[in-house]
């Protein structure tokens, strides 16, 4: 099995879903998720500021998070296990201001999501995961930031049967204490 770079649009502007250059053979597999070239030669400019890797289990959900400042567009790809990815869009001038995606990210399928600035971003792992993530600006912890995973405005419908369940989702202590869509609202009106 082969793929080349693909992109794919969304309905959320500048979200893109990106199939990376993928091969199998006798040997394994090889996988090239991230191309200065190749993407710019599709019009995205791109530049890497750092990587990191989470490993989390399964029923653990990071949501919903972003930088207040020096915002921090990601390249996320879930390398190993399975997890259902999320983006909202929180730019107040935008089409899409507050509508959310989800996505199924996993080590089989590849794909990998370009996630914009202005948008808060997170997952819920489906079985236990290794995730990627490439961003175009550091982590600066004075601007960390987030919402709610269940915020009733925005109404993210996660599979959480997926886990078993309400009762086995895990939330770091962060998570548990994010601020609402409407504490967002009247905080930063959106970015």
């Amino acid at each position: 099995m082969n793929t080349k770079f693909a992109f794919s649009e969304t309905t959320i502007p500048g979200l893109i879903e990106v199939t990376p250059f993928h091969a199998e053979d006798v040997r394994g597999s090889f996988t090239k998720d991230y191309s200065k070239e190749v993407f710019e030669q599709n019009g995205i400019i791109y530049d890497l500021a750092e990587v990191f890797y989470t490993t989390s289990h399964t029923g653990v959900i990071r949501a919903l998070h972003f930088q207040r400042e020096k915002q921090q567009p990601k390249l996320v790809r879930c390398i190993w296990g399975s997890i259902y990815d999320v983006v909202v869009d929180l730019r107040k001038d935008s089409p899409s201001f507050k509508r959310w995606l989800g996505f199924e990210l996993n080590g089989e399928n590849h794909r990998e999501l370009l996630i914009p600035e202005g948008c808060a971003h997170g997952y819920l792992v489906l079985e236990k995961s290794v995730v990627s993530y490439k961003c175009a600006e550091k982590f600066y912890g004075e601007y960390d930031d987030g919402i709610m995973w269940n915020d009733q405005d925005i109404s993210i419908n996660w599979p959480i049967e997926l886990v078993g369940g309400i009762e086995n989702i895990i939330l770091a202590e962060k998570d548990k204490n994010l601020q609402t869509f409407s504490e967002f609202r009247e905080k930063y009106g959106g970015f």
